[in-house]
Order: structure tokens, then C-alpha cells, then sequence
């Protein structure tokens, strides 16, 4: 079963990860995708560079970064494969407990059938 989950850090740094730090998470990804969990992932750049699409009836809004609410600031994403939400939460704790801090909002993905893309 697959799960997207999206991290928000609960702050948006303009410095760049340390290369210890990238070192360590290269080594978690790396585990995670011998594992068969980790299927995907990428981390978003400073939402400074970023917009907000919004439709309110016939009305679309467009608002440039940056985005003043952390919560909002949505650092990067990851598509996990597990075997049932306990363990795509044991999974999201792992990563939580590298990085330090934030959230993750993680949500079961719908069925995908390749033969049909």
C-alpha cells in the first residue's frame, strides 16, 4: 500500500543542510530504498520561489511567496510503500526522528494501475 507523506519542518531555513547531515540522509534513503519503502522523494525548494493557485467560484487567485505562516511551508515529500498505516507511521517516525523536528501529514494514495497510464 503506498502513502504519500509531506513534511513541514515548522520553519523555513535559508541555510543549507550541513554535508554531515546530507551524508546521514543519504544513508536513511538509501536503507529505505534497499528496504522497498521508500519509492520516491524530493524536497522543495525556499517558498520564496513558489505560488498558491487558488478557484473560489469563478474567481482564481494567485499568490507569490513567500509564505509567511511555517505552516504552510511544505519542505518535501516522500511516497512510501507499507504494508499497512502502522507501518507507514513507523516509518514517518524514523524520518521525524533524523530530522528533529516538524510534521508529517501522510495519506494512503489511491490504486495505481501502469498499465493503464
Amino acid at each position: 500500500m503506498r502513502f504519500m507523506s509531506l513534511y513541514r519542518p515548522g520553519f523555513e531555513s535559508t541555510e543549507p543542510p550541513t554535508p554531515e547531515h546530507m551524508e546521514a540522509m543519504d544513508r536513511l534513503i538509501n536503507e529505505m530504498i534497499k528496504a522497498g519503502t521508500l519509492i520516491d522523494l524530493g524536497g522543495m525548494q525556499h517558498s520564496r520561489t513558489g505560488f498558491k493557485v487558488e478557484k473560489n467560484g469563478s474567481t482564481i487567485t494567485v499568490t507569490d511567496g513567500p509564505f509567511s505562516e511555517a505552516k504552510e511551508v511544505i519542505g518535501g515529500y516522500a511516497i512510501l510503500e507499507a504494508r499497512d498505516k502502522e507501518h507507514a507511521l513507523e516509518l514517518t517516525r524514523t524520518f521525524l526522528e533524523f530530522v528533529g523536528c516538524g510534521q508529517c501529514e501522510v495519506r494512503p494514495m489511491h490504486p495505481h494501475d501502469e498499465t493503464s497510464a
